[in-house]
């Protein structure tokens, strides 16, 4: 039957979002009797006609003499598409090509806008094709003008010409709504700097330069309006380390908020990747945060690690610049290296552990992590006594291993502690007041793990709680993928930041970046695909030739003087 035909069809248009159909009864499958169909204004000289129909059971048969069939169709959104559409039969008995004629009207209230397609074939072409005695589907989409409420949907047949007509069909076309998304970076994400890609997605809406429906505009926390006319990945370069946000949103071609804004947001952290061996002496000032120094980076929320005055000393080594200090719970630093998959990964530092809780346990309080985010080897204190402790290892959140032979260490006694993983072998070990300057010997402690594959780019900071993370002084921290360097009879003297550093273009498609400083001392360069691999080992003034590198991202180390810095550099 007909009304189950269009039950589907609506049920479809409806769960696929299509879409709704307005008319009613537009199979004329229902009858007051028959002469009348169902819901229908007008239904001048009609007959329900069961032999003659398009589909169903029945149709409308309509004989001439200027005869109408009407049905008023209230709820008309203006500037929304609607498609109009029928199905009718010319008896062949007539016709002769002005026998039906569509007589339809937008309209506001009951006056007709007279101005905006009041017959949807226009005045001179308002007569339906005779058609040769054959079922013809007439169909259009038209916009609903601005004052537009009601549609008068009316066909009329004229003379002594019989039309049948069936499944007419009054089609709200669904609404394109414009969206506007970032797919990269996620909102919140700690992304390496100072260059970021923002990769956009645009739907139903044509960005273009006056051509399409409008363009983009941008704003960089909270700066000037930049207009974007395309779809391609806007490229933040030379960003400054810490939170961001950038703001899009869609414009008309004259620069204007469309009628229903369409924006999006997102906010992100940058950090900078150091290139290995890494040596921090902590060189920041008193009682500053260290998550807030270059190139640390806090996750989560609460008491800061903090930079106190003085430094440790073990053996040779003699520690410059300042110290870190921390205990209990709070946020947990992290600094970025170059990612190492391949032999191992050491942190190396001085440790004092100055004080325990009442109700001291075992707790982790630095972990080698994994670009993802696996905390897969953890160094641990473990108390003893009141006044002592050992140091554990392990893998997972839970200890393993403590230092053999089990020795204990005092409180204010200064150690030197290095751990590692092994990413070839999957083992973790650590070494507690290693001879400095010699091979590597055994480890102190040692256990192997069911991780594999990894790759390594963090040393985290971890403050867990009052109970689990005593009060520690840390000092001279090493990151590196030697033990030689891990172990060093004396330290670098060397700070972070070169004066004036500055790199451009970045990206470049040139063959070569510029390098400027305030000194004009000769500047060593040292380049690392991000599998740690150099590639690029040269001394210059100012200008670095990377002709010779493929497009992609690259770690760049510059040391000059006494100063390093390092920064991202992408090749287009």
């Amino acid at each position: 039957m007909k009304k189950f035909y269009f039950l589907f069809i609506t049920l479809l248009i409806t769960s696929l979002s299509f879409g709704q159909e307005l008319i009613l009864n537009g199979g004329f499958e229902n009858w007051d009797n028959t002469t009348t169909p169902s819901n229908f204004d007008k239904a001048e000289s009609t007959t329900q006609e069961s032999t003659e129909f398009h589909s169903g059971t029945y149709s409308a048969k309509h004989t001439g003499g200027t005869s109408d069939i009407s049905q008023t169709i209230s709820g008309i959104t203006p500037g929304t598409s609607y498609t109009i559409s029928l199905w009718y039969k010319v008896d062949s008995n007539f016709g002769d090509g002005t026998d039906a004629r569509i007589w339809s009207y937008w309209r506001t209230g009951t006056n007709t806008i007279s101005d905006n397609a009041n017959e949807l074939r226009g005045p001179n072409n308002a007569y339906l094709d005779n058609n040769g005695n054959i079922w013809t589907q007439y169909s259009v989409t038209l916009t609903a003008p601005a004052t537009a409420d009601n549609f008068y949907f009316e066909v009329r047949t004229y003379g002594s010409a019989v039309v049948y007509y069936d499944d007419f069909s009054f089609f709200q076309e669904a609404t394109v709504t414009p969206t506007l998304g970032i797919t990269s970076p996620n909102d919140n994400d700690i992304i390496p700097g100072p260059d970021v890609p923002i990769e956009i997605s645009v739907q139903n809406f044509n960005v273009a330069n006056g051509t399409g429906d409008g363009y983009i505009t941008y704003s960089l926390d909270g700066g000037s309006s930049v207009d974007k006319f395309d779809t391609n990945t806007i490229n933040l370069t030379g960003l400054t380390k810490g939170s961001h946000s950038i703001t899009l949103e869609l414009v008309d071609n004259s620069g204007n908020p469309l009628s229903s804004p369409v924006t999006k947001s997102v906010s992100f952290t940058t950090y900078e990747i150091q290139t290995l061996p890494y040596i921090d002496h902590f060189d920041y000032s008193v009682d500053e945060a260290l998550g807030g120094q270059t190139p640390w980076t806090n996750y989560f929320s609460g008491d800061e690690v903090l930079i106190q005055s003085g430094s440790l000393s073990y053996s040779s080594l003699n520690g410059t610049g300042n110290s870190i200090v921390f205990d209990g719970s709070g946020t947990d630093p992290v600094v970025d290296y170059t990612p190492t998959s391949s032999g191992k990964i050491y942190a190396a530092f001085m440790l004092k552990v100055t004080a325990f809780d009442a109700s001291a346990v075992d707790g982790y309080f630095a972990v080698l992590r994994t670009d993802g985010g696996d905390y897969a080897s953890r160094l641990w204190i473990s108390p003893t006594s009141a006044s002592t402790y050992r140091i554990g290892i392990s893998n997972s959140s839970t200890l393993t291993q403590t230092n053999t032979p089990t020795t204990d260490y005092s409180l204010n006694e200064t150690i030197f502690v290095v751990f590692n993983y092994d990413i070839d072998n999957n083992t973790v070990n650590a070494w507690i007041n290693p001879t400095l300057g010699v091979t590597e010997p055994t480890p102190d402690i040692s256990e192997a793990s069911s991780s594999s594959g990894n790759t390594f780019s963090q040393f985290l900071i971890r403050q867990d709680s009052s109970t689990k993370t005593p009060s520690i002084v840390m000092d001279e921290l090493i990151i590196t993928t030697s033990w030689t360097a891990a172990t060093p009879l004396a330290l670098s003297n060397k700070t972070f930041n070169i004066e004036g550093f500055n790199m451009y273009p970045n990206p470049t498609s040139l063959g070569y970046v510029n390098i400027i400083a305030k000194s004009t001392s000769t500047m060593d360069i040292t380049v690392f695909d991000l599998l740690g691999k150099q590639v690029i080992k040269q001394s210059i003034s100012n200008t670095l030739d990377v002709s010779g590198l493929k497009a992609g991202v690259y770690i760049m180390k510059v040391t000059q003087d006494d100063a390093v810095s390092t920064r991202k550099l992408a090749i287009k």
